[in-house]
């Protein structure tokens, strides 16, 4: 069975994490994080994104309190992805990203990358990270 695409992204007022789903569903891959300008040039960036890997749907990483509860941060970063799904004309779901960043980094680390290395690529290994934890829910419920 084949899937389309998912666009992933792990908001930060910096840059934004990205990954993209395989076209089974199984596995998701980092790309090359967008460096935050103004709000349409990075919603054109993703659409480029989108249209060259026939995205059907958009997940936004949600950053969530340790309690489960949404601060502020939590409501910018969903005021942001209802704004970018409409930009990119995509459904979109929120995924919760609670040390995502923690599991990417470790990943990285493991990897043997240097520090320096490891924060060029950390916001998009985070981006699979939420993309991953997603397409496993989904296959654990059929």
């Amino acid at each position: 069975m084949t899937h389309r695409p998912i666009l992933s992204i792990d908001y930060g007022r910096k840059r934004l994490g990205v990954a993209v789903s395989d076209g089974l569903g199984l596995a998701s891959h980092p790309l090359q994080a967008v460096q935050r300008t103004k709000p349409q040039v990075d919603f054109e960036a993703l659409a480029a994104v989108a249209e060259a890997h026939s995205i059907e749907r958009l997940v936004v990483g949600l950053p969530l309190n340790m309690n489960g509860s949404e601060g502020p941060m939590a409501i910018e970063a969903r005021t942001w992805a209802e704004a970018c799904a409409a930009a990119l004309d995509l459904p979109l779901d929120m995924e919760d990203e609670r040390l995502s960043t923690d599991e990417a980094e470790s990943f990285l680390k493991g990897a043997g990358l240097r520090p320096s290395d490891r924060r060029k690529l950390r916001d998009s290994a985070a981006a699979a990270v939420i993309l991953s934890t997603l397409l496993e829910r989904e296959r654990a419920s059929g």
